[in-house]
């Protein structure tokens, strides 16, 4: 009986695993691991966590709202496409691949100001809400009834009270606390607008329709459609009370005015409609423009968007890379393609630098990250581990002229499982000023060399390994 059921299990899961497309080679052979050797505990796992899908349902609802939004907001998606005039031809591969994803084009008449810091960033986006005179919108994956949580809520309360329109919208998971606090009925009192995000108020019925690991880890700010706030900072403290060992989380954040606050708009729009399924018909789309700004564009990707979106963006701008990428992510678990985009620029000369956290809260991801280091080290990248506290800052930068910051980390569950956004930009002063960011990031950390790697235990390396062989399940 139990035979029976054995091969039952292995051969159907094979099977299934075999008819998908959408998977790797990678991910695949995880999977064939994982239940060969675990049958019963691997179809369980398979059945909660193997297939990327929110639901035919979503899915169909999903291109329902962007067909709607590019009819009502067609501006923001037929903006004259302009990249060949704003970019270098040497790095407009990356802009031109960005716009595939959602239809946002690199816009001209952007400004970007770097916040020096977590607490000015904060007080900054406070000051903003208590300046709005129309809207406030606002998405975080977590938000925590710290200091910087209360704050931020008080001041929409305010904005809602003199009459300004506010939506909040959080991930069920990360804010689950949140959700539960005094504070989150007081904003609804006040006449705050509240949704949550792939809510787990019926986990039995996510778990039988979908995975209850797919996440809403965007954080969008946008106040008026005239200012919107870009980066990895969470509505939390840099102390950070539920993982307080392994801070201060240190994190980055842009404040941005100009054409590009629509299409964040239409990025916080989709996730309202298709959380609430409220129509926002009379919500203001109009792309400003500031004079002498920037050419930049926002990306934003899903599960219910194209999948493989994230890493193809990743290795395409990794490639036009001429002689300088540096690259800070908490969360390094690449695929193949952004694997090997790495070690390429570094073998061409390139000098690749990552930052990594020294202590990271994951464990599964410190054991993976680990084990791609050999063959990155080997192929002339330089690593540094961070270690005043977790890293958080999502950066990238190529040739002092290109940069990437928003909300997606280098890592499978970014790649594949999470709602993210962010802003990628062409200008040689902010791309420099997150250039020294990054190496103040590099100053406060340990540099790694291959030896370091060589002289790691055996029975270190193996489990490493290990963990990267089955982390597409993980």
């Amino acid at each position: 009986m139990f035979l029976i059921l054995h091969v039952i299990i292995v051969v159907g899961f094979t099977i299934r695993i075999l008819l998908r497309d959408d998977l790797s080679p990678t991910s695949r052979l995880a999977w064939f691991v994982v239940i060969l050797i675990l049958p019963y505990v691997g179809g369980a796992l398979y059945f909660l966590f193997g297939e990327i899908d929110l639901g035919h349902h979503a899915n169909e609802h999903h291109s329902a709202i962007w067909s709607d939004l590019k009819s009502q907001c067609g501006a923001v998606f037929s903006h004259e496409k302009i990249t060949h005039k704003l970019v270098s031809p040497a790095y407009q591969p990356g802009f031109f691949y960005a716009a595939s994803v959602n239809g946002f084009y690199t816009t001209a008449g952007n400004t970007v100001e770097l916040m020096p810091d977590q607490v000015t960033a904060r007080g900054r986006l406070i000051e903003d809400i208590e300046a709005a005179k129309d809207h406030v919108h606002v998405l975080y994956y977590i938000w925590l009834e710290d200091h910087t949580g209360i704050a931020t809520a008080k001041a929409i309360i305010r904005a809602a009270q003199r009459g300004v329109i506010c939506r909040v919208m959080v991930d069920g998971l990360g804010s689950r606390a949140f959700v539960n606090s005094h504070l989150w009925e007081k904003m609804r009192t006040a006449g705050v607008h509240t949704a949550v995000s792939l809510s787990l108020k019926h986990p039995i019925h996510t778990i039988l329709t979908s995975r209850i690991d797919l996440r809403n880890h965007r954080k969008i700010t946008i106040i008026d459609n005239a200012i919107t706030y870009c980066g990895s900072q969470n509505c939390a403290d840099p102390e950070f009370r539920i993982k307080a060992k392994y801070a201060p989380w240190v994190d980055i954040m842009t404040r941005v005015k100009g054409s590009v606050v629509a299409q964040n708009q239409v990025l916080f729009a989709s996730d309202w409609v298709q959380t609430t399924g409220e129509t926002l018909d009379n919500l203001p789309f109009v792309m400003t423009t500031v004079s002498q700004g920037i050419p930049a564009q926002i990306m934003g990707d899903g599960p219910t968007g194209r999948l493989g979106s994230t890493p193809q963006l990743f290795s395409t701008l990794i490639s036009t890379a001429q002689r300088a990428l540096t690259i800070s992510t908490p969360y390094f678990v690449p695929d193949s393609t952004v694997l090997e985009a790495l070690c390429a620029a570094a073998h061409r000369g390139v000098n690749v630098a990552l930052i990594f956290p020294k202590h990271n809260d994951s464990w599964v991801v410190s054991a993976a990250s680990r084990s791609y280091y050999g063959k990155l080290l080997q192929a002339g990248a330089k690593i540094y581990e961070f270690r005043d506290g977790l890293l958080h800052a999502k950066t990238l930068t190529i040739d002092g002229i290109v940069s990437l910051i928003g909300s997606s980390n280098l890592d499978l569950r970014s790649f594949d499982l999470n709602y993210e956004n962010n802003l990628l930009l062409y200008d040689k002063a902010v791309s420099n000023n997150i250039q020294e960011r990054q190496s103040e990031y590099i100053a406060r950390s340990d540099p790694v060399a291959i030896e370091d790697v060589l002289a790691w235990p055996r029975r270190k390396r193996i489990w490493q390994n290990v963990i990267a062989t089955i982390g597409p399940v993980l």
